[in-house]
């Protein structure tokens, strides 16, 4: 048995293969085994484990089939062929699927779990227009945002999702008039799941505060801690360290500091109503 380590944050690829093989090792199996009950060979899940072998979108399928996780492996599937995200971001993603508490604080965009298909394309057109990615990254980009929204918010699992917003990310005009209606109307409706819990911090909060990037904490089974924030090319992971620890704290500070759900929910009717009025 090959029990070659691997960072998952080195490629999609490498964090496939990590999240296959810790499932595995968390039943008790073999490589055999597991070949076995995904249609191959053991060596051929040895070379899966290890990235040295691409998996086909067959052994994505019939993964989560296996191990009951959703759509956990298609997602990470999903971002071994989307050649366009950031580095470390499949690795945030193997986290995530494992998550049951998610919380998320964004500066100046509506967080991908809460985004329309317009909204989210047209960020990604944005791209296109600057040569950052093709229209077929594009396109990937988006396929994998629908499969993550479809199990962070409407899977069996679906973990707790807490997500405080800027108040930049109400302002700050995408794809349009129409578009930035619709995206206010998907956020009215999401904020009332019995999972989610929106937030807006005002700029009225000023320097009180505490995040100055995109921040996000996962808690895991274990109660572990998770944290991930991102720069412009690349997502950083902590794992239970003391700056996850202290991210944690000023989160608290933060959904203190903000408005209220009701408040927050009635901010963002009031954005789109006005957005309405602009229409006519």
């Amino acid at each position: 048995m090959n029990i070659k380590k691997l960072d998952p944050s080195t490629s999609p690829r490498a964090a496939f293969g990590d999240h296959l093989r810790r499932s595995r090792i968390e039943r008790g199996w073999t490589q055999d085994q597991l070949g076995e009950r995904l249609g191959c060979s053991g060596t051929h899940i040895s070379g899966i484990e290890t990235a040295a072998k691409f998996p086909a979108p067959k052994y994505a399928v019939r993964a989560d089939k296996v191990f009951g996780t959703g759509l956990t492996f298609q997602i990470l599937w999903g971002a071994i062929k989307n050649r366009s995200l950031l580095t470390g971001f499949s690795s945030y993603l193997a986290e995530e699927a494992k998550a049951i508490e998610i919380r998320m604080f964004e500066l100046d965009v509506i967080p991908g779990p809460l985004q329309t298909p317009d909204y989210a394309a047209a960020l990604a057109d944005a791209e296109v227009q600057r040569g950052t990615i093709d229209e077929q990254q594009a396109q990937e980009r988006l396929d994998l945002l629908l499969a993550r929204q479809d199990r962070l918010l409407k899977g069996p699992n679906a973990p707790y999702l807490h997500v405080v917003l800027n108040e930049g990310c109400l302002r700050r005009m995408v794809g349009g008039v129409e578009v930035m209606s619709s995206q206010f109307r998907y956020l009215e409706d999401v904020a009332v799941l019995p999972k989610v819990t929106l937030q807006v911090a005002p700029f009225s909060m000023g320097a009180r505060r505490p995040f100055a990037a995109p921040v996000i904490l996962l808690t895991l089974a274990d109660r572990s801690l998770v944290g991930c924030t991102e720069s412009q090319a690349e997502s950083y992971l902590s794992h239970g360290t003391d700056m996850v620890a202290s991210w944690a704290r000023d989160y608290d500070r933060l959904q203190v500091g903000a408005l209220s759900d009701v408040e927050s929910l009635a901010m963002i009717r009031a954005a789109r109503k006005d957005l309405d009025a602009c229409q006519h």
